[in-house]
């Protein structure tokens, strides 16, 4: 077994794990701690101290030293994947300027400057003039430029979490084209930073020099210096081969290379996603991001909220499970296991839109959650099935628009992340997509992504085909139930896809009366 054990670091949003996986796909050792995934100075925003990061990676690390008897001679290298869109101001030492704008953060620029010349022309024209005045908004980079104009003079670096954990491992400068999610001036069809006269410069304007050198998944991007060593525990001179983002990992991760399958994420933020090799704009000026597979394309529908809302129900609702989990030293999740089973399905019409958050990702930027149906039988657990019902009516949505724009229908679905731990909810999307649901054969799918990035950076296996097929499989599977699958089928197609059309109107009154979500 020398030399072929895969290193793996996967830094989410509530959690660092350190991992090793061999050639096959199986879990050898793992270690995880805990995050705190952000603090909020003001309302809205989300932010965290790059080094604590760091601290937290470092400590997880050692404590997979600590708990497993590992050989260290026998790691081929280490591949990282992390969250999607934090971003991290460096100055000329590579110290952190500010804490880390998370991707939860919601705080927006206004006033900016639009799009001009020929670009703003053809966007006007087209009708596209809100998304990009959106984009720009939402752009961490011109917030910073805005109100820090001093942090940005003195920004040497502005990268991603994977840029500057990459940095801390290697000393350089660089980053995976399979981590750029985010709001740079990025070409997301060449998967390279964009030609100069491109509009995305206009809309986040940013420094040529400020951005990292980008290499493809599974090509090298450095080796762990001597004192990321001391404080990892991680071989010094390992071979450092770029992975992607933890949701583009995540679909490898599950066997999901072929078009026709479709990735279901359980995660903080729910998604949709398959690979293909033809870029694709599911929706218009949103592109496909890059897949975990060099020169392909992960077409993805986001629920931005997503299975955040079960952290919501519990906060909000659920006094009485939280207190009988900890007298039982138990997760809360695994007794909301009981509601679902308590309501039957379709919740007796109660029916949910989760659009928690506005975002492009969702039908419009106005959109509002929504749950209509309510009569004097419904409870809490016909809320909390509702919430599951609704993400699996959005998720499927996303498939069939995702199969339309694409012209490859979707015929086999996967479901991992957080979520998929509960058989209920892996059930209930099976009925509701009329489609059997397969989980991976480990939860681990976004870390085991970066070993295949890993596995075939290092030749130890020839291909991402090959790679795929050898260290990933299905692990338990859910058949649809007829009965349930028409009930689904009634509610979804005469209910649930008229409700945002229909309610359109009202969310638009709402922003203009109390000016949220804000333009």
């Amino acid at each position: 077994m020398a030399g072929e054990l895969l290193l793996t670091i996967d830094n989410g949003t509530q959690s660092v794990r350190a991992l090793v996986f061999d050639l096959q796909g199986n879990m050898i050792a793992k270690s995880k701690v805990e995050i705190i995934p952000y603090v909020s100075p003001q309302n809205g925003w989300a932010e965290q101290d790059p080094e604590y990061y760091w601290k937290k990676l470092c400590e997880a690390c050692q404590k997979l030293w600590k708990e497993n008897e590992i050989d260290k001679k026998s790691i081929a290298g280490l591949a990282v994947t992390t969250q999607r869109c934090t971003v991290i101001n460096l100055d000329q030492n590579g110290k952190p300027l500010r804490p880390a704008m998370v991707w939860l953060d919601q705080r927006r620029t206004s006033g900016l400057e639009p799009v001009r010349g020929l670009w703003g022309f053809l966007f006007k024209a087209a009708g596209m003039e809100d998304t990009v005045r959106y984009l720009q908004s939402e752009a961490e980079v011109n917030w910073i430029r805005t109100y820090q104009p001093e942090i940005w003079k003195q920004t040497h670096k502005f990268l991603f979490l994977s840029g500057y954990l990459t940095y801390k491992f290697t000393g350089l400068y660089r980053d995976s084209v399979g981590s750029q999610v985010g709001y740079l001036p990025f070409d997301y069809k060449k998967q390279t930073w964009c030609a100069k006269s491109d509009w995305k410069w206009q809309a986040v304007p940013i420094e040529k020099e400020k951005l990292v050198d980008l290499v493809k998944p599974a090509e090298l991007l450095g080796e762990v210096s001597r004192q990321a060593s001391l404080e990892t525990g991680i071989p010094e001179g390992l071979p450092v081969i770029a992975a992607a983002a933890d949701k583009a990992c995540e679909v490898i991760g599950s066997g999901c290379l072929d078009p026709h399958i479709g990735c279901l994420s359980f995660g903080t933020t729910a998604t949709i996603n398959t690979t293909h090799s033809k870029y694709t704009e599911v929706i218009s000026l949103i592109p496909p991001y890059p897949s975990a597979v060099p020169g392909a394309y992960s077409l993805e529908i986001q629920i931005y909220r997503g299975f955040w809302m079960v952290s919501w129900f519990k906060n909000e609702f659920a006094d009485n499970e939280q207190r009988i989990a900890k007298n039982r030293g138990v997760q809360v999740e695994e007794l909301f296991d009981d509601l679902i089973a308590s309501v039957p399905p379709g919740s007796l019409g109660l029916t949910l839109q989760p659009y928690w958050s506005p975002g492009l990702k969702q039908p419009g930027p106005e959109a509002k959650g929504a749950i209509i149906g309510f009569g004097d039988v419904h409870t809490r657990a016909h809320v909390y099935r509702s919430i599951l019902e609704g993400l699996g009516y959005s998720l499927r949505e996303g498939a069939e628009r995702i199969s339309r724009r694409s012209k490859i229908p979707i015929t086999e679905v996967r479901v991992a992340g957080g979520g998929s731990q509960s058989k209920f909810a892996t059930q209930l999307t099976a009925d509701i997509f009329g489609l059997p649901a397969a989980k991976p054969h480990t939860y681990e799918a976004s870390a085991l992504g970066a070993a295949i990035d890993l596995a075939v950076g290092l030749k130890l296996h020839p291909d991402f085909t090959t790679a795929v097929s050898s260290m990933t499989r299905i692990g338990e599977t859910f058949e649809p139930n007829a009965q349930n699958h028409r009930i689904y089928e009634e509610l979804y197609q005469r209910v649930y896809c008229k409700m945002y059309k229909l309610l359109k109107p009202l969310y638009e009154e709402i922003r203009d009366i109390t000016g949220y979500p804000a333009d």
